[in-house]
């Protein structure tokens, strides 16, 4: 488990994310509301976008997308999903053969969540935020990205 005491260190995490991803990744974020599920995209495609990409939460839209060095980024933000189903209707499955996939609220995905996903569980701590990162085939790039993430 991994503390993040800034919006700062949330920010980081995701930049250093950016630097292990690869085309055909998936990341599910996980968290309840304001737990950092947004800001911690934002870091991400930031970093990948070379920093000067205007990153906003798509809970209206659902999806944006992103074109980047290393591939293109779809973004969800399922909160709003009522039924798994309706992913397919914003290109959920071009977005899996095609791009890096960035999954905010992914239980709403139900069996579409592919298996082979990287994990983060976002939880409030105090005035910060912990961190958890699970996923298969993930070890060694979970690992490196820890190593450029500092903690309090």
């Amino acid at each position: 488990m991994l503390t993040l005491a800034s919006e700062q260190d949330t920010l980081a995490l995701g930049a250093a994310l950016a630097a292990e991803v690869r085309r055909g990744d998936v990341i599910a974020v996980s968290g309840p509301l304001g737990a950092g599920k947004t800001t911690l995209a934002r870091g991400f495609i930031q970093k990948l976008a070379a920093g000067d990409e205007d990153v906003v939460s798509p809970t209206f839209t659902l999806v944006q997308t992103y074109d980047t060095p290393k591939g293109v980024i779809w973004h969800f933000d399922l909160y709003r999903l009522n039924d798994p189903e309706e992913a397919l209707e914003l290109g959920f499955e071009e977005a899996l053969a095609a791009g890096i996939s960035l999954i905010e609220w992914p239980e709403r995905l139900g069996n579409y969540l592919p298996p082979h996903h990287l994990h983060i569980a976002l939880s409030m701590a105090g005035d910060g935020r912990t961190v958890e990162l699970n996923g298969a085939g993930w070890a060694g790039r979970i690992a490196n990205v820890m190593k450029h993430v500092r903690t309090p």
